[in-house]
């Protein structure tokens, strides 16, 4: 009897460690395809800009191979063909991902985006000609809406199913055995359901006008969807911003209406936007970022100046523009009454008093707690620093090129294209009419709400020979 019980005891203790073993199997395979984390690291500044993880993958990332292959599958919910590049995403010879889209391993290849997304700045001077990239400049042609619609638009349908993804992927991949389990029966279902949930999130923004590209609407996703704030009825829409030079706009109110103060807290919460979480936002990732936008300069213009002209125009400017947009200008930096400025208030009446105590609360308890979030007044009287590329003008750009900028607000146009980069150097803008321009672009039409052209009256006045000197000018800044 004594020699059954030890021989069972053996047996028992061997099953244990196999199903121990088994268990630890199954437990670490789990965790190598599902939650394995791999850092991924840019020697490069401007590439760790372009390309490097801000947090988002962990909660919005989009599994790559799935990602890679549904313009092939879903060319039809695109607006031409093209792929992504037909949202206006940029795409860089021999990458892996477009401007603006890191690739990173939680588990599996993830797919987030980056600030590089809204803050990449292109042009061109003809449309073969492949586009000049200027990174942290206000993309003109990204449609960020575009991009979150097509996506729900493929978890809607019913060929974003197993199968169909998976024999479209064997052109680019081979999975192992597992992976391909995991892709059908977990991956690829859970992969719809988010999408599915995402496009749910955003159901808001169609009692709204289209942003179109080039613009966002910065605030709202936050208030709706990160602060769980109830929906109202304001409308954000807006233009992307530079973000370049930034040593130069030290104390200087952030965003267009001036609802931060803090560079540090800007480019954590503009990662917080993007889809980034208490748990995942990378500090000292994002801090690569802050000393990046810190240090780099805009670009020069690319074209001729007339310096001759451009001298009467520094006279000009200096006299009807120092005050509010040179650096050093007494109100270059600050917040100006939306009732003196004039500009559509939309912007400005989207972000409220009850948003920004929200946020100020957001990290209680996390190292990086935010505290500077405010509600102002007016806009920000910008900086006028890459103006040359920073077209549509005002801050909902409503306004295709500085010639119209300076014309006065009735006579400027009251629908044109954006979206097209190919540049307009007479009228220092993107060619917004025309037949290519129309194909390719967003119609922005100035009577739906949010759009109006009107206000900043500032130069209006002028003669047409100074209005032409200082345009001169402002090519130079």
């Amino acid at each position: 009897m004594k020699i059954f019980k030890e021989k069972l005891g053996r047996i028992l203790a061997s099953i244990a460690l196999v199903v121990v073993l088994l268990g630890g199997v199954v437990g670490y395979t789990a965790w190598y395809h599902l939650f394995r984390e791999v850092p991924i690291t840019y020697a490069s500044p401007e590439e760790h800009f372009k390309y490097g993880s801000i947090g988002t993958e962990p909660s919005q990332g989009v599994p790559y191979w799935i990602w890679l292959v549904l313009p092939r599958i879903f060319a039809d919910k695109l607006p031409h063909p093209g792929g992504y590049t037909a949202l206006g995403i940029t795409w860089e010879e021999g990458k892996e991902t477009p401007v603006g889209f890191t690739k990173k391993t939680i588990g599996f290849p993830r797919v987030g985006i980056t600030c590089a997304v809204c803050h990449t700045a292109t042009y061109r001077t003809s449309p073969l000609e492949k586009p000049h990239i200027f990174p942290a400049g206000p993309s003109s042609k990204f449609d960020l809406q575009g991009y979150i619609r097509f996506l729900g638009a493929t978890a809607k349908d019913p060929r974003f199913n197993a199968d169909s993804i998976l024999d479209e992927i064997k052109y680019n991949h081979e999975f192992s055995w597992i992976e391909n389990l995991l892709y059908r029966f977990l991956i690829i279902p859970q992969t719809k359901k988010a999408l599915l949930k995402q496009d749910a999130d955003f159901a808001w923004m169609n009692s709204r006008p289209n942003w179109g590209p080039g613009r966002i609407d910065p605030f709202n996703p936050v208030k709706f969807n990160t602060l769980q704030l109830p929906q109202d009825d304001t409308i954000g829409n807006s233009d992307m911003m530079p973000i370049w030079n930034q040593k130069l706009h030290q104390n200087f109110a952030l965003h267009w209406d001036g609802l931060e103060t803090s560079l540090k807290e800007t480019v954590q919460t503009g990662a917080i936007g993007d889809g980034a979480t208490k748990d995942s936002l990378p500090v000292a990732d994002l801090q690569r970022v802050e000393d990046y936008i810190t240090e780099l300069s805009p670009p020069k213009y690319p074209f001729t100046v007339d310096e001759k002209l451009a001298a009467k125009g520094s006279q000009i400017f200096a006299s009807n523009c120092a005050s509010c947009h040179a650096f050093g200008g007494e109100r270059t930096g600050t917040v100006i009454p939306v009732d003196e400025v004039g500009t559509d208030r939309h912007r400005l009446d989207m972000w409220t008093q009850q948003a920004a105590e929200t946020y100020n609360h957001f990290g209680d308890g996390y190292p990086w707690d935010f505290s500077q979030l405010r509600k102002t007044d007016g806009y920000v009287s910008v900086s006028l620093d890459g103006l040359w590329i920073r077209a549509p003008y005002l801050h909902n750009g409503s306004v295709p090129s500085l010639q119209d900028l300076l014309a006065k607000p009735e006579n400027r146009p009251k629908t044109f294209y954006r979206g097209y980069d190919v540049y307009d150097s007479q009228k220092v803008g993107f060619v917004s009419e025309g037949e290519e321009a129309k194909r390719v672009g967003f119609k922005y039409d100035t009577s739906v709400a949010a759009n109006s052209n009107q206000g900043h009256t500032y130069g209006t006045d002028l003669a047409s020979d100074d209005k032409q000197a200082l345009i001169e000018y402002l090519k130079t800044l």
